[in-house]
């Protein structure tokens, strides 16, 4: 499993930028076959992680054409910077307390 990490210092958010957030991750999750995809904003501070089964999910989402156009609109308008990692997850563990 892989997992994308990006983040990045915002310019500004409009009501096109989370327009485009959202059928990014619509795009991914559902044509390219990412496992989940959560994203924070806090103050101008963004991170988006997203989980991936294989690098070439994550390289045929890379070269989508809508997304193309969001990191173009990312680079231009909303952006003043950005990181993005490409990791690959070498364990994972979660516990869940059910309370009454």
């Amino acid at each position: 499993m892989y997992a994308v990490i990006f983040r990045a210092e915002i310019i500004k958010i409009d009501s096109r930028y989370a327009e485009m957030a959202s059928q990014m991750r619509s795009l991914a999750i559902n044509q390219y076959g990412c496992t989940d995809f959560i994203s924070v904003t806090e103050g101008t501070q963004e991170i988006a992680v997203s989980y991936w089964q294989d690098q070439e999910q994550i390289k045929q989402w890379k070269q989508d054409s809508k997304h193309l156009i969001a990191r173009e609109s990312g680079r231009t308008i909303w952006y003043k910077s950005y990181k993005v990692q490409v990791v690959e997850v070498l364990r994972e563990y979660s516990e869940n307390h059910l309370t009454k």
